[in-house]
């Protein structure tokens, strides 16, 4: 399988599911009042695009995907990994939030609580310590200069 067919099916796969298919779920069995639809595009559109960017960079610059079973190949950062350790995950969450507003449900701003710790969990018991023994003091620098969760908006 190439590296381009492997990218979609993890895309597919990981935010595919967590920020598509299971809000679209969690809303259909508690329907909420969407008072808020029309806030939900402004989280939805910067959480599409900040996904899409990682997963170009991902493919592109660190020749892997995102899918934990085929990470990158070299250590992303540049682009929003320039601003913020986790951007992919960032972006996940603004997508869930933006679902939250668009079918107004009180249980998907609770998944999205959900999402948000087990990303961190995720974060700093998994991914940081395989980054740290696969890239060494490569990571270990830009992990000392670059914020975990909340952006830096001006570069250094």
């Amino acid at each position: 399988m190439n590296l381009s067919t492997k990218a979609v099916l993890a895309f597919l796969a990981c935010p595919g599911v967590v920020a598509g298919l299971a809000p679209v779920l969690i809303a259909r069995t508690c329907p909420g009042d969407g008072r808020f639809r029309d806030a939900s595009f402004v989280p939805l559109a910067i959480g599409a695009l900040g996904l899409l960017w990682c997963v170009r960079d991902f493919f592109v610059r660190g020749r892997g995907t995102l899918a934990p079973w085929d990470p990158p190949k070299r250590l992303v950062v540049s682009g929003l990994y320039r601003r913020v350790r986790n951007p992919m995950y960032l972006s996940v969450l603004a997508i869930i939030l933006g679902w939250s507003f668009y079918f107004g449900t009180w249980r998907l701003a609770l998944y999205l609580g959900v999402v948000a710790v087990g990303s961190h969990l995720r974060v700093t018991l998994g991914e940081e310590p395989r980054l740290r023994a696969q890239f060494g003091p490569e990571w270990d620098r830009y992990a000392r200069s670059v914020p975990r969760w909340i952006p830096r908006l001006r570069a250094r």
